[in-house]
């Protein structure tokens, strides 16, 4: 099976890490054409495009000056080592053993606006770019209609590859929407994290992105081959709901 999650804003470059990588993002012939495009935006127009702050559009306006079509130890380092947002606090890769690392290479995928769609050991150049960004490349008005078909060719591409039987969706839908389903061939699973709160079922964003990450820590130290060995999760707290699931949605509740 395939994994899927999202990239988070946070992104760790100061930290040490063991792993080394000299794999290149697959559809970075494709990504190019955005750099390029970021780097025409002054940081006053990076800031009305991305709706952040002058602080932020001045660093990201750097990184995109900064962006060169090599990738190097100086100015990169794989994916998973590089988020750390929510989901990726979730996940802990520095603390899984080899083993669930190699796990995550084989199934687990990132979804990007820029990178289009990331292996774990991908190397990646620091970046901020959300994939509902209405940022024109062409004669293409934002990244969903850029990217096309070419993330959901390349995912299910990965399945077949590793004989997957199902596509596991722990990513938000903001950067789902960018998988083009028709051109996926197996079953696709969404998987769900609510809490009671207050006496009252709720969805807690926050919560649910580190849930996402714990997800596939637990399949990765599990080495989890099947859908039903997914519903055993049980991390912090969190139990499977058959009643709210079916074969298309699972739900976790705690």
């Amino acid at each position: 099976m395939i994994i899927l999650v999202s990239p988070s804003k946070d992104l760790d470059y100061q930290s040490n890490i063991e792993q080394n990588s000299t794999e290149i993002p697959r559809l970075w012939e494709k990504s190019w054409p955005i750099v390029e495009q970021l780097k025409k935006y002054s940081p006053k127009k990076l800031a009305a495009l991305m709706d952040i702050s002058p602080k932020l559009a001045a660093e990201n306006h750097q990184r995109n000056q900064a962006f060169i079509q090599q990738f190097t130890r100086e100015n990169s380092r794989p994916a998973l080592y590089a988020f750390s947002g929510d989901v990726y606090r979730g996940l802990d890769v520095k603390s899984l053993d080899p083993l669930s690392i190699h796990y995550c290479a084989s199934h687990l995928r990132i979804l990007s606006g820029l990178y289009g769609l990331l292996r774990p050991m991908d190397l990646m150049q620091p970046y901020r770019l959300e994939m509902g960004t209405a940022l024109k490349i062409g004669r293409k008005k934002n990244l969903y209609q850029y990217w096309g078909n070419e993330i959901a060719d390349l995912i299910q591409s990965d399945i077949e590859l590793e004989s997957g039987k199902y596509l596991i969706n722990l990513a938000s839908q903001e950067y789902f929407e960018a998988v083009q389903l028709k051109q996926i061939k197996v079953p696709v699973i969404d998987i769900h994290f609510r809490e009671f709160k207050n006496g009252k079922m709720q969805f807690v964003s926050f919560n649910a992105k580190k849930a996402r990450g714990l997800m596939v820590r637990y399949m990765a130290m599990e080495k989890t081959a099947d859908v039903e060995s997914i519903k055993g999760f049980d991390l912090e707290s969190y139990t499977f709901d058959e009643k709210m699931s079916n074969e298309k949605s699972f739900y976790f509740i705690r």
